[in-house]
């Protein structure tokens, strides 16, 4: 928390709270105490906490205004058994007007005038504060001789920054709902070899973040031997389990140490109401024209969490491995589509690769998305970097790329357009290694408009993401045109199907923005001849398109990949015209370092697979 807050001393006269202030302030008793002292700013750096403090003086006649504070501190006089009888009036007054408003504050008792008593109020005040559970302490102190004044206001900060009431019952003596599911999800996120305990190294990874030092070997082992004493199975195999994890918390708040258990919520993104803060979730602003991807770093930490979750090291995760992934989620973030969104192996499990993949479409399509979910995974905690905006690359502007006729960028969208059945959910899935057999043997009503995978081009691996454009002229959005390349589907078979793809051309993409393809599905089938005004041959050559390709998904094995390494080529190279795509040298060099480069990848994956 780094904005500064007020808090207030409220009661009667004759208790001793303007001495309190006036002691703080100047470090000494005052000869002559005001009526009332003004409201006195103590600035952040001579602060326990390095807040800003606004401190003020109320009289008993304006309790209504306890409501502007962030902590109230209730004063009595300890040798005034009047004044003690008082608190709980004030206090059942001060919650009227709060709740009124809804904003409940934490209080603290504050018994002044110690100096004059040889004995303690405790005794009469800890009935009050079981009580109220809003009261956070009670202190003891003396304006006099100075006792106790700067942990009173130390109280009051920590009440504040550190807060009881979100974290603990008291009536219960555990921990709150909302309170156990955030330190679980800490705990999943430390636990880094998924075996359900925090090793050595993992608690002293755990340290480090969150207090920017280890424990000492004997001190580790001092923390163990305390949870044995006092929980069954909160230790086994040297480590600590989340039941261990979880009593340690609840210790630390039992014992008044508060912030021990704010500081791991707060390093690990959470605020005062125990949800992850907005700026931990949403780091990042795109500017317009820009795309996002995945940097490198990020795709090791995807990796790793890929593998700490595989547990049978299969290159895929099962249904049950991929919740145990997203358990530290509030919800599921990939619905059904996902699997015919990725590659996946032949029990429908996603694969490695199809994993990767899905984080870069999220990535691509919706940014802070990705942001949110790096965030429910710790990625900045496990990274050790400042927050998930180190995860991506943001590219720069098209136009940019345009200009110095090269791109840096690794995703490349291709949007397909085409009539109702002319093939274009065939060739989506094709892109994933799907035939037509495996397409309708899967019939999962799951639909999804999008395909994303990897193809190289000239060596470099490349993302390619086809996403399927509802066939409807005069509604399409600035997204479904906003593309890398264009690829027209038609029905070769169907006479009428290609003159959908030529009114699209021409509604759309007469202008040359973005490189066009035109695609002639359903090859195997035989070609009809099309009923428009030119041949499609004919339509290309005329406005310097690539000749139509053919294709088909009807297969016995998984199809033909060429014409995705044409669509990425083309996208990769958008200053090139029309005529240096059509050349038949160009496509041969990219087809030679396609085939190439998969061979290669080959090798490497299954090199990768005998060392998992």
């Amino acid at each position: 928390m780094s904005y500064p807050f007020r808090f207030s001393l409220f009661f009667t006269a004759k208790v001793g709270k303007t001495s309190l202030i006036m002691s703080l302030v100047s470090e000494e008793f005052p000869d002559v105490v005001p009526y009332r002292a003004e409201e006195i700013t103590i600035p952040a750096d001579v602060t326990p906490e390095r807040v800003p403090t606004h401190i003020v003086d109320y009289s008993g006649t304006s309790l209504s205004h306890s409501v502007r504070a962030n902590v109230i501190c209730i004063v009595y006089a300890v040798n005034n058994k009047k004044s003690i009888e008082k608190v709980s009036i004030v206090i059942i007054l001060h919650l009227a007007c709060a709740r009124t408003t809804q904003l409940l504050v934490p209080i603290i008792l504050v018994g002044n005038k110690s100096d004059l008593v040889e004995h303690s109020s405790m005794e009469t005040i800890l009935p009050i504060m079981n009580q109220y559970t809003e009261i956070e302490t009670c202190v003891e102190c003396s304006a006099k001789n100075l006792k106790n004044i700067s942990e009173l206001f130390y109280y009051a900060q920590k009440a504040v920054l550190h807060p009881t009431g979100p974290l603990y019952c008291p009536e219960d003596k555990e921990m709150k709902p909302a309170c156990i599911k955030a330190l679980t999800r800490i705990f999943k996120i430390s636990d880094m070899g998924n075996d359900g305990i925090l090793n050595d190294n993992e608690l002293n990874f755990f340290q480090r973040t969150c207090f920017n030092a280890p424990l000492q070997a004997q001190a580790l082992e001092d923390v163990k031997n305390v949870v044995r004493k006092n929980v069954i199975d909160g230790v086994r195999d040297n480590g600590l389990t989340l039941k261990g994890f979880l009593f340690l918390h609840t210790l630390f708040i039992q014992r008044g140490r508060h912030e021990t258990t704010w500081t791991v919520l707060r390093r690990f993104g959470y605020d005062d109401d125990l949800e992850l803060h907005q700026d931990y979730l949403f780091p990042l602003k795109i500017p317009p024209g820009c795309t996002t991807e995945l940097n490198h770093n990020a795709y090791l930490f995807l990796q790793s969490v890929f593998d700490k979750h595989d547990k049978d090291r299969d290159c895929a995760l099962s249904p049950e491995e991929l919740k145990d992934l997203f358990d530290v989620f509030p919800y599921l973030p990939w619905g059904p589509d996902v699997n015919n969104t990725v590659c996946t192996n032949d029990q429908g499990w996603i694969t490695y690769q199809g994993y990767l993949s899905q984080w870069t479409l999220t990535t691509y399509l919706d940014v802070q998305r990705c942001l949110e979910y790096l965030g429910y995974l710790g990625y900045s905690i496990v990274s050790e970097q400042e927050s998930q905006a180190a995860a991506i690359t943001v590219t720069r502007d098209k136009k940019i790329d345009l200009q110095k006729k090269q791109t840096q960028r690794s995703v490349f969208r291709c949007n397909v357009f085409g009539d109702r059945g002319s093939g274009k959910s065939g060739f989506l899935q094709a892109f994933l290694g799907r035939n037509l057999v495996v397409s309708e043997d899967d019939d999962i009503p799951h639909v999804s408009y999008y395909a994303i995978s990897t193809t190289y081009v000239y060596g470099q691996e490349k993302y390619l993401l086809l996403h399927e454009v509802v066939p409807d002229i005069d509604v399409l959005s600035d997204a479904e045109l906003t593309c890398d390349i264009v690829c027209l589907v038609y029905d070769s078979s169907n006479p009428h199907s290609f003159e959908y793809c030529a009114r699209i051309f021409k509604h759309y993409f007469l202008d040359g923005k973005a490189p066009c393809m035109m695609i002639a599905a359903k090859s195997d089938l035989q070609e009809a001849r099309q009923l428009y005004a030119l041949s499609p041959l004919e339509f290309c050559r005329a406005h310097k398109m690539p000749p139509p390709q053919g294709f088909t998904c009807n297969t016995a094995d998984a199809p033909c990949r060429d014409i995705y390494t044409k669509l990425a080529t083309m996208a990769m190279h958008p200053h090139m015209t029309q005529a240096d795509l059509g050349s038949s040298t160009f496509w041969l060099k990219a087809s030679v370092g396609a085939t190439m480069f998969a061979v290669l990848g080959f090798a490497m994956y299954r090199m990768l697979l005998k060392q998992r």
